[in-house]
C-alpha cells in the first residue's frame, strides 16, 4: 500500500503540472499493484481526460463507478467523458444518477448544469449548419460529422484546433461561436473585411443593387458606416482614429452596445484598463435598457474581467468572470475563472506567510510536545507550516508528533518534505530513519542513515541507528530475503530483462559495475536490491 500511495501522489503532482503522460504512466503501475482500487481509475480518467483521450477517460470512469457504485466522482468523471465524447444525453443520464447517490454534490451538480447547456448548444448549432446550404451538404459525410461532434463537445481544444487541416474546420468553428472565421482570428466584436470582388455588370432590365445600409434609416446608416471604419482602423491599430470612429457612431446611435464594446477593445488593447471598464459598464447598461443578445452582454462583463486580470485585481475579475457565466457559460470563460481562483488561492497563501507568527506557533507547539500533549502540538506546527511552508525544521517537528502518534505514515512524508527542503538537514534523515525502523523497513532506514552520516560521520544518534539496522538485516538473511521478495518495487526490478542480464555481466565480470553505475536509473534500481539483501558487492 505504501509503494500505493507513492505512486499516486506522484501520478498526482504530474497531473497537476500538466506531465499527462507521466501521470497516466504513474496511475497505471499503481493499479497494477491494486486493481480494485476506485481513486486510481478516477484519477487516471481525468488524466486521459487531459491528454484528450476521451474513450479512455471513459472507460477508467466506468470501472470506477463499477467498483465503488455510491461514489458521486466516479458519476462525476463519466459525465465528464461522455460530454467531450459529444454524447450529452448520456452525461446528463450519468450526472442525475450521481446525483441520485449523493444529492447535495456541487461538482455533479454544476457539471450536470453545463452539460444541459452544452446539449442545448448543440442544438443550436446543428440548426446553424442546416440553414448554411454548404454545410448541410456537408452534413451527409460521417467523417465531417465526427468534426461536428468534435468541436461541439470541446470547441476551445487548443491541441485540436492546431493540428486539424480539414478545410472546413474554421466555418465549422465560426458557425458553433455565432462568428465568421473565414476572414481570419479577429476581435470578439469586429467585423471581418468582406473579400474583394469585382463588380459585375448587372444583368439587362435589372436594376443594379442598392448600395448597403441604404434602406435603414439614416442615423443607424451613418452609425453602422462608422462603425465599420472603426473597425477598420483597428485592425491597422490605429486606435485613436477607431475610437473617434466609434463615438461618433454612438452620437448617430446610441442604443447599440457592440459600438461600447468596440470602443472597449480599443482601450484593453492600449492598456488603458480603466477606460474599458467603463464603456464595458456603459455597454452592459446600454444592452438591458434594449434587450441586447445575452452573449454581448456576457462579452461585455467577460472583458471587465480580462481588464481586471491585467491590473491584477483577482477577485473582481472572479466576479466579472462570474457575471458572465451567470449570463451565458462557455469552456472559454470557465477556464479564465479557474485560472483566477488559482491565483487568488495562491495570494491568499502568501499573505498569510508571517515568519514571526511561525516561530511562536512553533514555541507554542513545542510546549505541548514537552507536555506529551502531542495532538495540540500538531495543530500548533501544522499552524507554523501554513505561516512559514519552506522550513524544514517545522515539517521535522511535526514528523516527532506523529511518530509519538504512531501515525508513521504522516510523519515519513514530513521527513520526506523536510529532507527535500534542506537535503543537509541531518535531523530530517535521522527522524525518517527512526520512522522507518519503527516500521520495519530496515534497509530503507539503513539508506536514511547512510544520508545522515555522509553529512556527520561522527554523529552518535545517526551511527547507533546505522548499526542497529545492520545488525537486523545480517542476523536473519533469508528473511530478509522473503521480506524483500515480496516488495512490488523487487519483483518489478528482477522480472526486467534488461536487469537480469546487467546482474549476470556483474557476476561474470565485477568491473562491468562501474559503468552500469553511471546510469542513474541503474544505480537506483542495483542500490534497491543492494538495501534488499538480494546482492551483495565485494
Amino acid at each position: 500500500m505504501e509503494q500505493v500511495n507513492q505512486l499516486k501522489e506522484k501520478g498526482n503532482e504530474a497531473l497537476s503540472a500538466g506531465n499527462y503522460d507521466v501521470a497516466i504512466k504513474c496511475y497505471t503501475d499503481a493499479i497494477a499493484l491494486d486493481s480494485n482500487n476506485h481513486v486510481l481509475y478516477s484519477n487516471r480518467s481525468a488524466a486521459h481526460a487531459k491528454a484528450g483521450k476521451y474513450d479512455e477517460a471513459l472507460e477508467d470512469a466506468e470501472k470506477t463507478v463499477a467498483l465503488n457504485p455510491t461514489w458521486g466522482k466516479g458519476y462525476s468523471r463519466k459525465g465528464s467523458a461522455l460530454a467531450f465524447l459529444g454524447r450529452f444525453d448520456e452525461a446528463i443520464a450519468a450526472y442525475e444518477l450521481g446525483l441520485k447517490h449523493e444529492p447535495g454534490n456541487q461538482q455533479l451538480v454544476s457539471g450536470l448544469e453545463e452539460v444541459r447547456g452544452q446539449a442545448g448548444m448543440l442544438k443550436e448549432f446543428m440548426q446553424r449548419l442546416e440553414n448554411d446550404p454548404e454545410c448541410r451538404e456537408w452534413m451527409k459525410d460521417p467523417e465531417y460529422m465526427k468534426l461536428v461532434m468534435s468541436i461541439a463537445s470541446n470547441p476551445f481544444d487548443t491541441r485540436n484546433i492546431s493540428k486539424n487541416k480539414d478545410k472546413r474546420f474554421p466555418k465549422t468553428l465560426g458557425h458553433y461561436l455565432g462568428i465568421n472565421l473565414k476572414g481570419g482570428d479577429w476581435p470578439m466584436d469586429v467585423d471581418p473585411p468582406a473579400p474583394e470582388k469585382k463588380p459585375t455588370p448587372p444583368p439587362e432590365n435589372q436594376e443594379p443593387p442598392k448600395p448597403k445600409y441604404d434602406d435603414l434609416p439614416e442615423n443607424r446608416r451613418l452609425a453602422l458606416q462608422e462603425k465599420d471604419l472603426g473597425n477598420e482602423c483597428y485592425k491597422k491599430k490605429d486606435f485613436d482614429a477607431a475610437i473617434s470612429h466609434y463615438r461618433k457612431a454612438i452620437e448617430h446611435d446610441s442604443s447599440d452596445i457592440t459600438f461600447y464594446t468596440n470602443m472597449a477593445a480599443v482601450y484593453f488593447e492600449k492598456k488603458e484598463y480603466e477606460k474599458c471598464i467603463k464603456e464595458c459598464e456603459k455597454a452592459i447598461e446600454i444592452g438591458r435598457e434594449n434587450r441586447a443578445d445575452f452573449k454581448l452582454i456576457a462579452k461585455a462583463f467577460t472583458r471587465i474581467g480580462n481588464a481586471y486580470k491585467k491590473m491584477e485585481q483577482w477577485k473582481l475579475a472572479k466576479t466579472y468572470f462570474e457575471k458572465s457565466m451567470s449570463e451565458h457559460r462557455t469552456p472559454e470563460i470557465k477556464t479564465l475563472l479557474s485560472e483566477v481562483e488559482k491565483r487568488i488561492v495562491e495570494e491568499e497563501r502568501k499573505a498569510y506567510v508571517d515568519p514571526v507568527k511561525a516561530e511562536q506557533e512553533k514555541e507554542l507547539g513545542n510546549d505541548y510536545f514537552k507536555k506529551g500533549d502531542y495532538s495540540n502540538a500538531v495543530k500548533h506546527y501544522t499552524e507554523a507550516i501554513k505561516r512559514n511552508p519552506d522550513d524544514p525544521k517545522l515539517y521535522s517537528n511535526r514528523a516527532a508528533c506523529y511518530t509519538k502518534l504512531a501515525a508513521f505514515d504522516l510523519g515519513l512524508r514530513d521527513c520526506d518534505t523536510c529532507c527535500k527542503l534542506d537535503p543537509k538537514f541531518i535531523k530530517g534523515w535521522i527522524r525518517k530513519g527512526k520512522i522507518l525502523q519503527g516500521m520495519q523497513q530496515p534497509s530503507k532506514a539503513l539508506t536514511a542513515y547512510q544520508k545522515a552520516l555522509e553529512l556527520d560521520p561522527s554523529n552518535a544518534e545517526a551511527l547507533e541507528g546505522y548499526r542497529a539496522c545492520s545488525t537486523q538485516l545480517n542476523s536473519n538473511p533469508e528473511e530478509v530475503r522473503k521480506r524483500a521478495m515480496a516488495d512490488p518495487e523487487v519483483q518489478a526490478i528482477l522480472r526486467d530483462p534488461a536487469m537480469r542480464c546487467i546482474l549476470e555481466q556483474m557476476q561474470q565480470d565485477p568491473h562491468a559495475l562501474q559503468d552500469h553505475l553511471k546510469n542513474p536509473d541503474i544505480a537506483a534500481k542495483i542500490q534497491k536490491l543492494l538495501e534488499s539483501g538480494l546482492i551483495a558487492i565485494h
